[in-house]
């Protein structure tokens, strides 16, 4: 069975996967490992640091892999777009602000252009300003988020946006999530959690193996960590992480925090430093429970493709039985 859809199509890729472009974790190994394994990997371009950016423009090697950009954070530093772009990425993905002012310069660039969006309005306004894809991220996901459930707002947003194609994003974990997305009518997946946990990407490892033990259930969205690291997140936009001893002491407790900023950073900048997962932010979402080891991003693009086919074939054995009738 081969899962081809609008998306693999237009990114001429092979399995319409994304990896999501996780701020300082998404590197150019993690986005050049899913790429070479038939899906599109996306550098997380972030908080917009242009060393960081250029070498792991490098560490991707010769894979075809793409770029995402916290728009709000974009309009500050609008020459990392033009700097990006000069290295013919497949695609640019803008999350989080009016990508507006920038679509036209991706797509004349030759890149496609992926807005992630948070509800049904944002979506119109981003395929009127001339998306060519839309990501449909529901608050399960971990990272910034906002709103409603992945698995009521992708239909609601396919229906509100096609023929463009949608990406479901948020909550997907296996390929189960995949197959359920296309059930549902996008068109393929973004995937962050999940490449959290592999080898390539840039969490430190103590964080990996925390992902890999934990639960949706021990997750939380707060502005804690925002705070602690000075980024002014706009509402409504809140951090998913795991629940752990930080955001005990600190969240529902903001103005004590902001009171103690400066020995709070001190502290949690030693955290980060050392690892240490009850201090330092472990970045992922519900799809928490679908994690259970570090593995290489490659064998997780294929397990995700290979369970969907299974979870599809499943499916289509399904037989539609009669209600109503006794004996």
């Amino acid at each position: 069975m081969a899962l081809r859809t609008p998306l693999t199509t237009l990114l001429g890729i092979e399995h319409p996967i994304l990896s999501a472009p996780m701020a300082g974790v998404a590197g150019g190994a993690l986005a050049g490992a899913v790429s070479q394994a038939g899906g599109l990997g996306l550098i997380g371009g972030g908080y917009i640091d242009p060393d960081w950016i250029e070498r792991e423009w490098a560490a991707a090697g010769n894979a075809r892999v793409g770029i995402g950009f916290i728009t709000w954070r974009l309009e500050a530093a609008p020459s990392a777009l033009d700097a990006a772009l000069a290295h013919r990425p497949a695609a640019v993905m803008l999350s989080f602000g009016d990508p507006a002012p920038y679509l036209e310069r991706i797509r004349a660039a030759g890149a496609v252009a992926i807005c992630q969006v948070q509800s049904v309005a944002d979506a119109r306004r981003a395929a009127e300003a001339g998306a060519d894809v839309i990501v449909a991220q529901g608050a399960d996901a971990g990272g910034h988020g906002a709103g409603r459930g992945t698995f009521a707002l992708v239909p609601a947003v396919v229906d509100a946006v096609g023929p463009l194609p949608v990406v479901a994003a948020g909550g997907v974990g296996d390929g189960r999530g995949l197959a359920a997305a296309l059930a549902l009518g996008a068109a393929g997946v973004l995937v962050g959690s999940r490449f959290y946990a592999s080898r390539e990407a840039q969490a430190s490892p103590q964080a990996k193996d925390r992902a890999a033990a934990a639960s949706g259930d021990h997750t939380i969205q707060s502005s804690v960590y925002d705070r602690v690291r000075g980024f002014a997140w706009p509402a409504p936009f809140r951090l998913r992480t795991l629940r752990n001893r930080f955001t005990d002491r600190w969240h529902g407790s903001e103005a004590a925090l902001d009171d103690a900023i400066e020995a709070v950073r001190a502290d949690y900048a030693r955290a980060v430093a050392v690892g240490d997962t009850e201090e330092a932010a472990v970045v992922i979402g519900e799809a928490a429970d679908l994690i259970r080891d570090v593995a290489p991003a490659g064998e997780l693009v294929r397990r995700l493709v290979d369970e969907a086919e299974a979870a599809l074939r499943a499916g289509s054995g399904c037989i539609l039985r009669g209600q109503g009738s006794s004996g």
